[in-house]
């Protein structure tokens, strides 16, 4: 039977601000991208969505991004290689801290945002990002764009990979994420999103922004948790993965 993981990225509220129905996604999602407390997060933030993900034995991973809680992470910033690392250390350990004070274990890590999009094509922020997870546990599985330069960054180092796919952005014919400045970088028509889940996993492929038929090989698709119709979308696509014999689980356990 066909496999596949399905992520959102989770907690990232802060203070009194919640961005998202992290209760109702987490019902849904079998892996849980956690913010880290830069990008968005908190400490208390942190130990509760860490608590209900466990509590629904969802696998939990770290999703570290720039120190830019003012853009959502979203903007790119002048970091050197050696902030990076920096950053990235940081904020996995705490997460793993709060994993390990709830009685179970970080599993995996995925960058955020901005730095996600750099370490798919930047190798050298690529390879800050990949030390920085040997550093502090190389069991840790490295969660990234299909075919980009930090996935094959992390598996020449002898990281555990795994592939995700997006249900939710539109990619240019080289396979990248389209920048969210270009028209049309985030789908909204939750019929195309789900039928384009069902492409990924079924097929192996994903239609580019000029049409262009892409082969994509998968082990995770994400669709973004701040995005109002991210709980019923998701639903959506597990419902159609289902029926057509596709089992929903973790990569990584």
């Amino acid at each position: 039977m066909r496999c596949i993981d399905l992520n959102a990225d989770l907690g990232e509220g802060f203070g009194r601000y919640q961005v998202a129905d992290d209760a109702a996604l987490l019902d849904v999602v079998s892996s849980a991208n956690l913010a880290c407390g830069f990008h968005a997060g908190d400490p208390v933030v942190m130990r509760r969505t860490v608590e209900d993900a466990l509590r629904r034995r969802v696998t939990i991973g770290a999703h570290p991004g720039y120190p830019d809680l003012a853009g959502f992470g979203r903007r790119e910033l002048a970091a050197s290689g050696e902030e990076i690392h920096a950053y990235v250390v940081y904020q996995v350990a705490a997460l793993s801290g709060f994993c390990a004070a709830a009685g179970s274990t970080l599993r995996y890590v995925k960058p955020h945002g901005a730095l996600y999009l750099r370490a798919a094509r930047d190798r050298p922020t690529a390879e800050a990002i990949v030390a920085a997870i040997r550093a502090l546990d190389p069991g840790l599985t490295l969660l990234g764009l299909a075919g980009s330069a930090l996935v094959d960054t992390a598996r020449q180092a002898g990281l555990p990979v795994a592939a995700e796919g997006f249900i939710d952005r539109a990619y240019t014919p080289d396979g990248h994420l389209a920048p969210r400045s270009t028209p049309g970088a985030v789908l909204h028509d939750p019929v195309a999103c789900v039928e384009r889940a069902a492409r990924l996993v079924l097929d192996g492929m994903v239609e580019a922004l000029d049409g262009t038929m892409i082969p994509l090989r998968v082990d995770s698709l994400c669709a973004h948790g701040d995005g109002p119709t991210a709980v019923a979308l998701l639903t959506a696509v597990r419902e159609r993965l289902e029926g057509a014999g596709v089992r929903i689980a973790p990569f990584a356990r």
